[in-house]
Parts: C-alpha cells; structure tokens; sequence
C-alpha cells in the first residue's frame, strides 16, 4: 500500500468517526428536548448511520484501487 493510499483511508475513517457523532450527539440533544418523538428520531439516525457507513466503506474500496 503507498503512502497516499494510507493517509486517504484514515481521512475516510475520520470523517465517518466524526459524522456518526455527531449524529448520535444531535440525535440525543433532539430526544431529550422531544421524548415522545424518539422512535422516529431513532429510525432516522440508524438510516443515515447506515448510509454514512456504506459511503466510508464504498470510499475504502475504491481508495484502495
């Protein structure tokens, strides 16, 4: 593996480390303020978790190309 390769998948990994907080961080904030909405709240944050995720291993494969 050559050095860009490397520096580019932990900038992949780092931005998908911080996006899936700062999800879960306004996802929380969002629940606290509204309880009795937290069931959609919680369906939208795994959906873009999820998407999230796939675009950062989607970026993983193609870097490594």
């Amino acid at each position: 593996m050559e050095i860009p390769t490397i520096i580019g998948a932990g900038l992949i990994v780092i931005g998908a480390g911080l996006g899936l907080g700062k999800i879960g961080s306004s996802a929380m904030d969002a629940i606290a303020r509204q309880p009795e909405a937290a069931g959609k709240i919680q369906t939208a944050m795994i959906i873009i978790g999820a998407l999230l995720e796939g675009l950062a291993f989607g970026a993983l494969i193609l870097g490594k190309n």
